[in-house]
């Protein structure tokens, strides 16, 4: 049997983290392995090698998940995916967390299935979690073009638009009628035409750029 997905749960309120801690506990693909109350803590956990996922909260004092998510994407090579839990789907917390690196978000009132179902498929996929979330939070900003939105081919910004669109790299291979390293190739010309590190950041530009 494979060993459970490890999970840290970072959160100010303790009856959070213990609520989360429960029901997640209660499966045995999952294990909480690790708990912090603040930015601070997330990092150090990210670091230590502790969890597969973080489940986040975005207002914590000292050190907020925003600037938490940023020093650990920006700070490893390879970091845990982290999800950034709220309180409100048009928080503008979340849209600057999916900004700085975060694989997708939460509310706390998120029924107890779709908890778990975002836990395990952030953790093994590469599509971008609740499209149609995202694109509700871009709906009510002003479009705002990157620097570098007009240097992608063709090819480049039909595969962008299509991970915008929740598409994982397979079902963009598909589509296109590409191979999957081929797809890989044309992100990694948009990230670097962009400037971004990572799919999320990618897709957020997408975004500001109205490309969707």
């Amino acid at each position: 049997m494979a060993a459970p997905l490890r999970i840290a749960l970072i959160d100010d309120e303790e009856l959070i983290r213990s609520g989360f801690g429960a029901v997640i506990g209660a499966e045995d693909d999952l294990a909480v392995t690790a708990e912090g109350a603040d930015g601070v803590d997330a990092v150090n956990i990210a670091r230590s090698g502790k969890a597969d996922v973080l489940l986040m909260d975005v207002r914590m004092p000292t050190v907020d998940g925003i600037e938490a998510t940023e020093r650990i994407v920006s700070g490893m090579e390879e970091p845990p995916k982290i999800l950034v839990v709220t309180t409100f789907d048009n928080d503008d917390y979340v849209w600057r967390a999916l900004r700085a690196g975060a694989d997708g978000f939460l509310l706390k009132r998120t029924k107890v299935e779709d908890l778990l179902s975002a836990v395990r498929l952030v953790s093994r996929t590469d599509a971008l979690l609740f499209p149609e979330a995202v694109r509700r939070l871009a709906a009510s900003r002003a479009p705002d073009p990157p620097a570098g939105i007009g240097d992608l081919s063709e090819r480049e910004r039909e595969v962008l638009v299509l991970a915008a669109r929740g598409l994982s790299n397979g079902e963009i291979a598909a589509r296109l009628f590409l191979g999957r390293e081929t797809v890989k190739t044309h992100l990694s010309g948009v990230y670097s035409k962009l400037a971004v590190r990572d799919r999320t950041q990618a897709v957020i530009a997408a975004y500001d750029a109205g490309l969707v």
